[in-house]
C-alpha cells in the first residue's frame, strides 16, 4: 500500500468518527425523550391487564395518571384543617395540568383526608408532581403532614431516580475505567485514547437508538438505557484492550506502525468478532420475552456491541496507528525487544506462577474451584426473585412510599388504585355480587362519562340513587374495585388472582385490569421469559463456541464453566440481598440480565482465552498451548475483567432496586469469571483433559507439536 494511503485511510476512518461523534453527542441528554418508565407500555398485548387499559376510554373520559393528596394530623383534623384541604382542592383543580379533583374525602378516624388529582394526558408526570407536591407543601397548616401518592406520586419518583442515568452513571463509569488503565498501562496517553474509543461508540449507539425509540420501533426504559451506556463503556473498553495488547506485542516485531497494525488486527480479529458475536447473539435472545421491556433491551444492547466492535476495531486502531510507540509512553516497547518468557523455570511474574500451578496440580486446582463455586451456588436456595412491591423500586427516600403507608393507615390501602374489571353488561349484577364476594375487596363502583364523579355506585342500596347510569360500550361495562390492601402489596395481589378466578365464572370473557393487575402480568410474564430465554441462550452460545473451537468437549468445558459461576454469583447476591442489604426480594429479571450478561461476558473471556490457547497449541502441544495461552492473555484479560466489573458497579449510583441488584450480581460475577474461572478453572481443565479437550478436530489425534 503506498505511503499516501497510509496516512489517508487511518486519517479518514477517524474524521467519519469525530463526525458520528459529533452528531450523537448532543443525544446524550435527549434519550429522556423518547424513554417512559410506564410499566404498563411494557406488557404483551395478549395480557389481562394491557387489554384493560387499552379498553378503559371507551367507558370513562381519557385521562392521567390519579396523584392521591394525603393530609395527616395525629390529634385528629380540625375545622380549619377541612377547610385548608377544600381551598388546596379547588386551587389543584385550576391546574392546567389536572383533568379533575375528587372532594375532600376524610377518614373514619378523622385523622387525614384524601384528595384524588388526575392529570391530563398531555401532563408530564414528574413535573406535574413536582408542582402539587409544592402547592401542598405551601398550603399545610402547621402540624399536618402532607404527601402525593399513588400512581403519579410513585412514576414520579421514579423518574427523579432515574434523573443521574444522563450524567451521574456515565461519569463514575469512565472515571472508574480512567483510574483502572492508568494503573494497568501507567501511560497517561493510552488511557484517553481507549475512553476515547468507547465514548464514540456509545455516541453512536445512542444516536441510533434514539431515533428507532423515535419511530416507535423499540421501546426504551430508564433501565434500559442505563443498561445500554455501562455495556458499550465496558465492552468497547474491553474490546480496546484486546486490539492493544496485540498491537504492543507487534511493535516488537515489526519497525512500522503499519506493520504492527496489519499483525495486530490478524490476530485479534477473529477472537473480537467472535467475542462480539456472542455477546449479541445473546441478548437477542432476549427478543423471544413476551415483556416489552426485555424485549427492547435485545436489539438496543446488540446495537451497541455492534458499534463497540466497530469502534475497537477502526477507530482505535487507527488512533494507535498515529501515535504509534508515542500511545505507551512512558513504557514504549522497542522494535526488536525480546518477548516475556511464559512458560518454564525462567518465566517470571504472577501468570508463570499460576501456569506452574496448573502444570503440577490440574486436577486439585478445577476441582476445588468447582467445590468452591458449587458451595457459593446454595445461596441460589433463598433467592427471591418473584417481583418486589412498587413502593420498594426506590431505594432511599420516596415520599409516594411514606404516603402509601399514611394512607394504608386511614384509608383502605387500594384507594385511588383500584382492580378493574370489564365484563358482560348483562351480567353486571352477578359480576358485582361475584366483586364484592371476594376477600379484600372494600367496595365497588362502575365508570360511567354521564356521572360528575365518573363512577356510580353497583353494590347495596345506593346502586338504584342517581341518575347516571354505568357506561357500556360493545355491551361490556368497567366496573373499579378498591381493595382493601395497598395496591402492590402481596396481599392485593393474591385479591386480584382470587378476582380473575370469580369473574371468569360469571363471565368467561372478563377480564382484570389496574395498577395491581399490571404488576400481577408482568411478574408472571417475567418467570415466564426467564424459564425460557435461559435455556436457549445457553445452546445458542454452545453452538457458537463449537463452531469457533472446531470441538465439542472444549465448548462443553466453558457452558458448563459459566454456569457454575453465574450459579455462585446470583447465589452470593442472593445472600447479600438478603442479609446484609435486607432487600425485599428481586424482580424475575433480574436473574435473566444477570444470566445474559454474565454468560455472554464470561464466554467472552474463554473465547479469548481459548482461541489462543488454541493458536499455542498447534505450534507447541495441547499443554504447552494451555500455559502460553495464559501466560499471555492473563493480563489483558483479568485488567478487562476489572474494566468490565467497575463499569457494571457503577449501576449502583443509580437509586433503583432493579439496577443496583444486577449491579452487584454481574460485577461480583464477571470479578469471579476473570480471577477464578478464567485463570484456575478452565486452564486446570484443559490441561488435564490434554488432546481430548479438542475432540473431535485435528488437534486431538496429534500427538506432537504442529
Amino acid at each position: 500500500m503506498s505511503r499516501f494511503l497510509r496516512i489517508v485511510l487511518p486519517a479518514l476512518v477517524i474524521v467519519v468518527w469525530l463526525a458520528i461523534a459529533s452528531v450523537g453527542g448532543p443525544y446524550f441528554g435527549k434519550i429522556s425523550e423518547v424513554s417512559t418508565n410506564d410499566q404498563t407500555s411494557f406488557l404483551p398485548a395478549s395480557a389481562d391487564a394491557t387489554k384493560v387499559q387499552e379498553r378503559s376510554s371507551e367507558f370513562r373520559q381519557e385521562s392521567g395518571a390519579p396523584a392521591i393528596i394525603v393530609l395527616e394530623r395525629d390529634a385528629g383534623m380540625s375545622s380549619s384543617d377541612l377547610t385548608a384541604a377544600k381551598d388546596l382542592a379547588t386551587q389543584l383543580g385550576d391546574r392546567d395540568d389536572v383533568e379533575a379533583v375528587s372532594p375532600v374525602i376524610p377518614s373514619e378516624d378523622g385523622d387525614a383526608v384524601e384528595i384524588v388529582a388526575t392529570l391530563t394526558t398531555a401532563a408530564d408526570t414528574g413535573d406535574a408532581v413536582e408542582a402539587i407536591r409544592a402547592d401542598v407543601d405551601d398550603a399545610l397548616p402547621s402540624g399536618v403532614s402532607g404527601y402525593v401518592t399513588g400512581p403519579a406520586g410513585f412514576t414520579a419518583d421514579l423518574t427523579e431516580a432515574f434523573a443521574g442515568i444522563d450524567g451521574l452513571l456515565l461519569g463514575v463509569a469512565l472515571a472508574a475505567v480512567f483510574v483502572i488503565l492508568i494503573i494497568v498501562y501507567r501511560s497517561p496517553l493510552l488511557p484517553i485514547l481507549v475512553l476515547g474509543t468507547a465514548t464514540f461508540a456509545l455516541c453512536a449507539s445512542i444516536l441510533v437508538v434514539w431515533w428507532l425509540a423515535k419511530a416507535d420501533i423499540v421501546t426504551v426504559n430508564g433501565q434500559v438505557q442505563g443498561i445500554l451506556s455501562i455495556l458499550v463503556i465496558g465492552a468497547a473498553t474491553d474490546y480496546a484492550l484486546l486490539y492493544t495488547a496485540r498491537f504492543r506485542e507487534a511493535l516488537r516485531d515489526h519497525r512500522t506502525g503499519w506493520g504492527a497494525t496489519k499483525a495486530a488486527l490478524r490476530g485479534s480479529l477473529e477472537p473480537i468478532l467472535a467475542s462480539g458475536g456472542t455477546v449479541i447473539v445473546g441478548v437477542l435472545c432476549l427478543l423471544l420475552s413476551d415483556l416489552n421491556s426485555n424485549k427492547a433491551l435485545g436489539p438496543v444492547a446488540a446495537i451497541g456491541i455492534a458499534f463497540s466492535l466497530l469502534a475497537a476495531l477502526s477507530l482505535l486502531p487507527a488512533l494507535l496507528l498515529g501515535f504509534r510507540r508515542a500511545a505507551f509512553w512512558p513504557l514504549r516497547p522497542a522494535y526488536g525487544s525480546a518477548h516475556p518468557v511464559l512458560t518454564g523455570p525462567d518465566a517470571r511474574g504472577v501468570w508463570a506462577r499460576v501456569g506452574r500451578l496448573v502444570a503440577r496440580r490440574s486436577r486439585v486446582v478445577w476441582i476445588v474451584c468447582t467445590v468452591g463455586l458449587l458451595a457459593m451456588g446454595t445461596g441460589l436456595v433463598g433467592l427471591k426473585a418473584d417481583g418486589v412491591p412498587q413502593s420498594d423500586l426506590v431505594i432511599g427516600a420516596s415520599q409516594a412510599r411514606d404516603g402509601q403507608d399514611v394512607l394504608a393507615d386511614h384509608f383502605p390501602g387500594g384507594s385511588g388504585s383500584p382492580a378493574q374489571v370489564i365484563g358482560s353488561e348483562r351480567d353486571l349484577d352477578a359480576l358485582v355480587d361475584a366483586v364484592t364476594g371476594v376477600d379484600g375487596v372494600d367496595g365497588v363502583v362502575a365508570a360511567a362519562k354521564d356521572a360528575p364523579s365518573g363512577t356510580v355506585p353497583v353494590a347495596g342500596d345506593s346502586a338504584s340513587s342517581g341518575a347516571a347510569a354505568p357506561t357500556a360500550s360493545r355491551g361490556d361495562v368497567l366496573l373499579e374495585a378498591t381493595l382493601s390492601d395497598p395496591a402492590d402489596s402481596d396481599a392485593a395481589e393474591q385479591t386480584v388472582r382470587d378476582l380473575r378466578t370469580a369473574v371468569e365464572r360469571v363471565d368467561p370473557g372478563a377480564i382484570v385490569g389496574g395498577v395491581t393487575a399490571t404488576a400481577v402480568d408482568t411478574n408472571d410474564t417475567g418467570i415466564r421469559d426467564r424459564t425460557l430465554i435461559i435455556p436457549v441462550v445457553l445452546v445458542v452460545i454452545l453452538l457458537i463456541l463449537m463452531l469457533l473451537l472446531r470441538s465439542v468437549v472444549a465448548p462443553l468445558v466453558l457452558i458448563g464453566s459459566v454456569i457454575v459461576s453465574f450459579a455462585a454469583a446470583l447465589g452470593v447476591g442472593a445472600l447479600v440481598f438478603d442479609h446484609v442489604f435486607h432487600f425485599p426480594g428481586a424482580d424475575p429479571s433480574v436473574p435473566l440480565y444477570s444470566f445474559v450478561f454474565l454468560v455472554a461476558l464470561g464466554v467472552d473471556y474463554n473465547i479469548f482465552l481459548m482461541t489462543r490457547v488454541r493458536e499455542e497449541a498447534l505450534r507447541h502441544g495441547p499443554h504447552e498451548g494451555v500455559l502460553r495461552g495464559l501466560g499471555v492473555t492473563g493480563g489483558v484479560i483479568t485488567s478487562a475483567g476489572v474494566v468490565l466489573a467497575a463499569t457494571f458497579a457503577a449501576l449502583g449510583v443509580i437509586p433503583i432496586l432493579f439496577l443496583v441488584q444486577i449491579a452487584f450480581v454481574v460485577a461480583f460475577g464477571v470479578l469471579l469469571d476473570t480471577i477464578v474461572v478464567r485463570s484456575l478453572l478452565v486452564p486446570a481443565i484443559a490441561y488435564d483433559l490434554g488432546r481430548r479437550a479438542w475432540w473431535p478436530s485435528r488437534l486431538s489425534r496429534a500427538n506432537h507439536h504442529m
